[in-house]
């Protein structure tokens, strides 16, 4: 990674965002959130189903259009003028890994640099030196016997540590993984969080969805705890389980009066 040019700036900051109004759930799916992380905090993201939890990390890349409030990373606002920008400074993690199948997971790897190559350049195939580069990396997630395989042939921890693979070779400063376990067996949701806490333990910042409370205590520092849009909760991880109890709680009391 190539350093920044100012780490006092928050690596996410996030002021008052609102998205559009969704009619089913009678809100903005994200409905004014505040909210800081700092270069190299390690952030689980929490919530019940509708929380905004992946909306909101669709939004740091521009995926998500907001309708109010502002989004910076690394100080640089998350405008359309300044897309590009922001997405060099970030590494997405999708569900599943969004592997292409039918490619080798040294290809796959390869696919993270397509975003630096000029049309020409793509024409003539990857550099040797990407090529090294991505083959260390997944020498680095244990995959040395799986550089040529298919995608399509490999089990789900493997394919997502591809994928983590394929993000580091864009040298991002910030990684965001949208509920990298799920499916998983243990095996696999082991090998993928035990490597998203080595990238972090280089310095890394990694913010990342997850549904298992044990999982956020174990890796994460902090939790930040969405409800209908808002920040429930943000702190330490070894109080979520009682913050996720007086959560579920006020649900179902307002489900009771609402009833």
């Amino acid at each position: 990674m190539e350093p920044l040019s100012d780490r006092n700036l928050p690596a996410i900051a996030c002021h008052n965002i609102r998205t559009e109004y969704q009619s089913t759930l009678q809100r903005p799916i994200l409905n004014g959130i505040d909210v800081q992380i700092n270069h190299g905090e390690f952030v689980a993201l929490l919530g019940m189903n509708g929380a905004g939890k992946s909306t909101l990390l669709r939004s740091l890349v521009g995926l998500v259009p907001i309708q109010q409030g502002e989004i910076q990373i690394c100080g640089t606002s998350v405008e359309q003028r300044h897309i590009g920008e922001v997405r060099k400074n970030i590494g997405f993690l999708f569900q599943g890994g969004a592997l292409v199948d039918q490619l080798s997971c040294l290809d796959n790897v390869l696919c993270g640099c397509l975003g630096e190559l000029t049309t020409w350049q793509s024409l003539w195939g990857f550099p040797k030196s990407d090529r090294r580069v991505a083959m260390q990396l997944l020498q680095k997630m244990g995959l040395q016997e799986q550089i040529y395989q298919k995608a399509r042939q490999l089990s789900g921890g493997q394919r997502q540590r591809v994928a983590i693979a394929r993000t580091l070779i864009q040298s991002p400063h910030i990684l965001l993984a949208d509920e990298p376990t799920t499916g998983l067996d243990i095996s696999g949701i082991n090998q993928v969080m035990d490597s998203l806490a080595e990238m972090h333990s280089r310095g890394l910042t990694v913010v990342v969805v997850l549904h298992d409370l044990a999982l956020a205590t174990q890796y994460a520092q902090r939790a930040i705890i969405l409800d209908a849009g808002k920040v429930w909760y943000d702190g330490d991880c070894q109080n979520i389980e009682r913050q996720f109890a007086r959560l579920q709680s006020l649900s179902q009391f307002q489900s009771a009066n609402a009833a």
